[in-house]
């Protein structure tokens, strides 16, 4: 006679666990059309563009006019140094995974008990209709969920310290492992825009005060051409630049500096008197308790620990010639990506905020 079976059981196996050779094999991300890298390839036309009129402008303005093959040679190797660089950390975003939410590596009978006591947790939580529930495991793709991890629904997986979507990266998210060579090419092509601009804009406005020794009239307009072209990327990609050195120096990302409703997954548990979830979500938040969040969210950054140490922790290095790796393409941030250090007082500040909130809802 067969065993019977019993209609339910209690007994959670964690899901497959996924490493990073098998990560592409088995994740949900949505595969990509042609369409997807249209706006990589017209950032790598917009990068090649410029360089046959400014091979132009320093063959004829330096060397044929000036006669001076010594500035001729400086700007020529200022200019595809800087180039080179870019295109390294350029591709070292587009082929870098930014930031695989797994294990890699079997894990043992202790720690698979407490990987199925927070799965248990994930599955006993309420709907996850958005990203402010405070649970360890992502029911969207399956995977665990550390913390400053974000899933996004471009890419149809989490990503480590998530920082945005990129569509000019071949549609791909900048994350942990990759935001040092993103902030690497933005920071390049900030340079070399303003080198070309400055360099031409000097040519250009020498050519109109010598009009009689210019050999060639048509090098003015590439002159002109360059320092436009110059101008425009230097002030919007410099614009970009200088806001990431500013994120970088508070430590944050670029989603927890516009959602400063994240930091409700950190408050500690409120009375459970309160007409408010635990943790409490966003759509329930009155108008004051909304403006106490952002407030609170101007008042501290959670992981701010002071310039140094979070420029350390981007771009610091732990191995000998590590340095060589940041000059090149930026090389990779510190720690594992799933566990961060946090602000001394991040934690006196969250305590406020919960007090502050159940305040408000009680006079309300």
């Amino acid at each position: 006679m067969p065993r019977l079976q019993p209609l339910l059981s209690f007994t959670f196996s964690p899901p497959a666990r996924r490493d990073a050779d098998t990560l592409d094999e088995d994740s949900d991300e949505p595969p990509k059309r042609w369409f997807h890298y249209l706006p990589l390839c017209t950032l790598l036309v917009l990068m090649i563009a410029p360089h046959p009129s400014w091979l132009l402008v320093l063959a004829n303005h330096y060397l044929r006019t000036l006669h001076s093959s010594t500035s001729f040679l400086v700007h020529l190797l200022a200019t595809y140094t800087l180039t080179f660089l870019a295109c390294w950390s350029l591709i070292v975003c587009v082929t870098r995974d930014p930031g695989p939410v797994s294990l890699g590596k079997t894990m043992g009978e202790e720690e698979a008990e407490d990987d199925d006591l927070g799965l248990r947790d994930a599955l006993m939580a309420g709907p996850d209709d958005d990203d402010l529930s405070l649970v360890k495991w992502c029911r969207k793709c399956w995977a665990p969920k550390p913390e400053r991890t974000h899933h996004c629904t471009l890419c149809g997986r989490c990503v480590l310290k998530m920082d945005h979507h990129c569509l000019w990266l071949g549609n791909k998210c900048v994350g942990h492992r990759t935001y040092p060579a993103f902030f690497h090419f933005i920071s390049c092509i900030t340079l070399l825009s303003t080198y070309i601009a400055v360099v031409a804009g000097r040519a250009f406005w020498w050519s109109l005060s010598n009009p009689m020794s210019v050999l060639d009239h048509t090098i003015p307009i590439h002159e002109l051409f360059l320092t436009a072209f110059g101008s425009i990327f230097a002030l919007v990609v410099g614009s970009f630049t200088i806001y990431h050195m500013f994120f970088i120096s508070t430590n944050q990302t670029t989603l927890e500096n516009f959602s400063p409703f994240l930091l409700l997954r950190h408050i500690p548990p409120l009375p459970a008197s309160l007409r408010l979830s635990n943790p409490p979500m966003e759509h329930e938040l009155s108008y004051e308790q909304r403006s106490l969040v952002r407030d609170a969210h101007r008042a501290v950054n959670l992981y701010d620990l002071g310039w140094r140490k979070n420029w350390a922790q981007v771009f610091g290095w732990n191995k000998p010639r590590g340095w060589v790796c940041r000059i090149m393409y930026g090389g990779v941030s510190n720690g594992d990506g799933r566990s961060f250090p946090r602000n001394p007082r991040a934690d006196e500040m969250l305590l406020k905020l919960a007090k502050r909130l159940a305040t408000v809802d009680k006079d309300a």
